[in-house]
């Protein structure tokens, strides 16, 4: 069995087929699925995700390109959504100075008001870092939520090292099936398994052989089999500290 800890199927990407992706999915052994939130709405389109089907689980959150909008207000929605059964994480939320789509001011008052209110709820965080490894590293070392996930890792060594020392799980995507992502699949190599997460990030990000068309969950199995090729182990392995990592994190039934 494979877990995809982190994708984004309520995105209009999925809009025609979306309960035929979810089966194949399932159908391909992949059991549990976290859809992760960009918006206030798309927090309520993933719960709303997760009550249709058993085996999908929503984090809710303000994507660092929507932090301009943030507010009070929606902060208190947000937290009312997070009570929610089945949401199991706050995310994603950070920086992203690489688009800077929000002011980075917004960006980082955004991102610590989410990280308190995943501390204050209990719930594990998300994050979203982009060119922002220093003042994300410094946020998260001032709130410091009790589990955090760096997604869609694509930091340098030192980050990386930051983030193994304080205790984070990391996790990536498909991106690193790529001809040229040397020094993705180097950066795997370097975290223990026992601190490593699958996930899509679909509908974006395809393997290798499906760059330029949508990614989707059960190509997590695609990012398994590449994990296990750079460390030379089974894709068994993978799977089983994959998912183990997976229910620990989100505290999964």
């Amino acid at each position: 069995m494979f877990i995809d800890t982190h994708c984004h199927l309520d995105f209009p990407e999925f809009d025609s087929d979306r309960d035929e992706v979810i089966k194949r999915a399932k159908d391909q052994g992949i059991s549990h699925i976290i859809n992760i939130s960009s918006s206030l709405q798309g927090s309520k389109n993933s719960i709303a995700l997760s009550q249709k089907h058993d085996f999908i689980y929503a984090a809710v959150g303000i994507h660092p390109h929507e932090a301009d909008g943030f507010s009070d207000e929606v902060e208190d929605i947000l937290r009312e959504l997070a009570r929610s059964d089945k949401v199991v994480a706050i995310g994603e939320i950070g920086l992203d100075y690489y688009k800077n789509y929000s002011e980075p001011k917004n960006q980082k008052g955004t991102f610590i008001s989410l990280l308190k209110l995943s501390k204050e709820l209990n719930l594990p965080a998300v994050i979203h870092c982009r060119q922002a490894d220093s003042d994300v590293v410094e946020i998260l070392k001032e709130v410091m939520p009790q589990k955090i996930v760096v997604h869609c890792f694509s930091g340098s060594e030192y980050f990386l090292r930051q983030c193994l020392e304080l205790g984070f799980f990391v996790s990536f995507t498909c991106n690193i099936t790529y001809k040229k992502a040397l020094n993705l699949r180097d950066l795997v190599r370097q975290v223990p398994l026992e601190r490593l997460m699958l996930e899509t990030d679909a509908p974006f990000l395809a393997p290798e052989g499906f760059r330029g068309r949508r990614n989707e969950p059960l190509y997590v199995k695609n990012l398994a089999q590449e994990i296990a090729k750079i460390k030379e182990i089974d894709v068994v392995e993978v799977g089983r500290a994959n998912t183990a990592n997976a229910r620990f994190f989100f505290n999964l039934r």
